[in-house]
């Protein structure tokens, strides 16, 4: 059974000179959740924003912070987010020595857990852990950057740990984030994944009518 379609746009798509404004205008939009991209400038070839930033708009929004850490090493880190305000932490099996490790560490925090697939990660690497997690966050682009193209060769993954959770019966959520648009949403949501990231489509089509994009892209069949 594929699980209600949550949409987490992409805050690094949004005008970073108004952030406050453009989180709170998601939440009124319907986003479901906020997805944050923290990114080293080591493990990924950018720089993003810090604990700092996530704190100062934790008081502007009763929404689920979706926070991705594209950064190595990890745990080092992990409890600097947490205490900022992240309610889903996300990372990736490469970061970090000892993944189920990492994983206590957040869960015994009382926060989600999720683990991240770069495009070229395979799913044996997690497979072992996904009775732990509560979500997979397949990348559907390389990460760094905002704005690359989708990358369909994802999908089969996406549906072969779909397969893998439906015959396991397990609660973990698929969530894809990379390139994600009216139409290879489409595709997505097929696949099995329910919780789809967007950040140049909810900010930038139809005028930036996040209300409406966020709409289009949760509708789509």
């Amino acid at each position: 059974m594929i699980k209600p379609i949550k949409i987490s746009p992409s805050i690094l798509s949004a005008d970073f000179s108004k952030l406050g404004e453009e989180v709170m205008a998601l939440e009124k939009a319907g986003a479901d959740y906020i997805h944050i991209d923290v990114m080293d400038g080591h493990f990924v070839p950018n720089l993003t924003i810090g604990p700092e930033v996530i704190k100062k708009l934790r008081p502007l929004t009763k929404k689920i912070f979706d926070v991705h850490l594209m950064i190595s090493p990890v745990d080092k880190f992990v409890k600097d987010f947490i205490n900022a305000g992240a309610d889903i932490i996300t990372f990736h099996p490469e970061a970090t020595p000892d993944v189920s490790k990492t994983i206590d560490l957040i869960k015994k925090e009382g926060k989600k857990v999720g683990i991240s697939l770069k495009p070229k990660s395979q799913i044996n690497l997690i497979e072992k852990y996904l009775e732990e997690i509560d979500l997979v966050l397949i990348m559907s682009v390389e990460p760094g950057f905002a704005g690359q193209k989708f990358m369909p060769e994802v999908l089969d993954k996406t549906r072969n740990l779909w397969k893998i959770i439906q015959e396991n019966n397990l609660k973990a959520e698929i969530e894809i984030d990379g390139g994600i648009n009216f139409q290879n949403c489409v595709d997505a949501k097929k696949a099995g994944a329910n919780i789809l990231v967007s950040g140049s489509t909810i900010f930038k089509e139809n005028n930036g009518d996040l209300k409406k994009n966020i709409g289009i892209l949760r509708t789509n069949k």
